[in-house]
């Protein structure tokens, strides 16, 4: 836990005067049932969401984060992810399934950068499950991709990659 918990007010496209604290260190203390592969810096280093993630909100995280990442101002670009590929569905789809809580409009991803950077909310339980949910696929990746075979099943690799595991090691 921090000494000091620390106030962030948000202000971008998506959210006005939004307010959350870090009441933990940055990359610590998460839930014993959640164990991401990768930190948000790794995944958006690596390539994911096309470039378009967080291209509007940098202010929010540690500029360290975004270093050597290739963003895309206008548009999702498949050829800026790791696997070349979209391997997204749009905000109106996680909107429309009920997957977005209104505190993270942005989705899991958002909920992932604020929670590893030390924030702490109703929501948690409820994304972890989802997290773990993703771990079929993995299961669908190992039965039928040789393993370090990183030409099979792309557009599944780069989802696993959007959900924090490594889909590279696979």
């Amino acid at each position: 836990m921090r000494k000091n918990k620390i106030k962030v007010v948000v202000n971008d496209k998506m959210q006005k005067k939004y307010v959350y604290y870090l009441t933990e260190e940055e990359g610590k203390n998460f839930d014993p049932e959640f164990k991401p592969e990768l930190s948000p810096r790794e995944m958006l280093r690596l390539g994911v969401f096309g470039g378009k993630y967080l291209s509007d909100c940098q202010k929010e995280f540690p500029a360290a984060w975004f270093k050597d990442v290739r963003f895309s101002e206008k548009y999702h670009q498949a050829d800026l992810n790791f696997f070349k590929v979209n391997a997204s569905q749009s905000l109106s789809v996680w909107q429309k399934n009920g997957w977005i809580h209104p505190d993270d409009p942005r989705g899991w991803f958002q909920w992932y950068c604020r929670y590893y950077q030390g924030r702490r909310h109703p929501d948690d339980q409820r994304q972890i499950k989802r997290w773990k949910a993703i771990r079929r696929h993995i299961g669908q990746v190992k039965k039928n991709c040789y393993s370090g075979d990183l030409a099979c099943r792309r557009k599944q690799r780069q989802a696993i990659l959007h959900w924090a595991y490594d889909s590279r090691k696979i």
